[in-house]
């Protein structure tokens, strides 16, 4: 895969942008991987749903389920689908709205620092090989074009609140392409957890 561009895209990668983003605080290293998990409607796969939710065009009409989240305005900045195939929908260098209220290692507002990564899935399906592919690759070209210190799930940096990548999620197996740096996913230390754009 291509190393991320000086803009904070990545070439070659299919791009459907969101409006669900703002900057970065300045001076704030791009240091964590914060890994997700989404299905709309919940347990189904496919379709365009996810992506008209990270571009604010889901229709509450089309399922029950999205009356409750059709006006949430929330971002990841990249997407993997169930077949491996890659979305960007934030450049790297902005701030998209995926952790909402989060800490890692004593550090709140996990959005300024991290990148967030959704990969189609739910709690109780486990995921695809090509998406483990898919993942790979793009860890890697994220680590060679940002200090990358841990990569953890949404339910790291959000604990009682998230579950998500969830339990069918194989860490062990992301690790075993040697692409995890130091202790990864180490519990994080206490620390007050403030609000911030978006709520992922």
């Amino acid at each position: 895969m291509p190393l991320v561009g000086r803009d904070g895209w990545i070439e070659g990668v299919t791009r459907v942008e969101s409006p669900n983003h703002d900057g970065r605080p300045d001076g704030v290293p791009i240091s964590l991987i914060v890994i997700h998990s989404i299905s709309l409607p919940p347990g189904q796969f496919g379709g365009k749903a996810v992506l008209d939710l990270f571009t604010n065009r889901l229709d509450p009409e089309a399922h029950p389920y999205f009356v409750g989240i059709c006006n949430l305005r929330v971002s990841a900045h990249f997407l993997i689908a169930r077949d491996g195939s890659l979305i960007q929908l934030v450049s790297c260098l902005e701030r998209a709205w995926h952790a909402g209220v989060s800490s890692w290692n004593g550090q709140a507002r996990c959005n300024d620092f991290s990148l967030g990564i959704e990969v189609e899935g739910c709690d109780d399906t486990p995921f695809d090989d090509r998406q483990y592919a898919s993942l790979s690759g793009l860890i890697d070209a994220l680590r060679r074009s940002y200090p990358i210190r841990a990569i953890v799930g949404h339910s790291d940096v959000a604990p009682g609140r998230k579950t998500d990548p969830g339990p069918r999620f194989d860490w062990q197996r992301l690790g075993a392409f040697g692409l995890l740096p130091g202790n990864v996913r180490d519990r994080p230390a206490p620390c007050p957890i403030a609000a911030e754009p978006g709520e992922g």
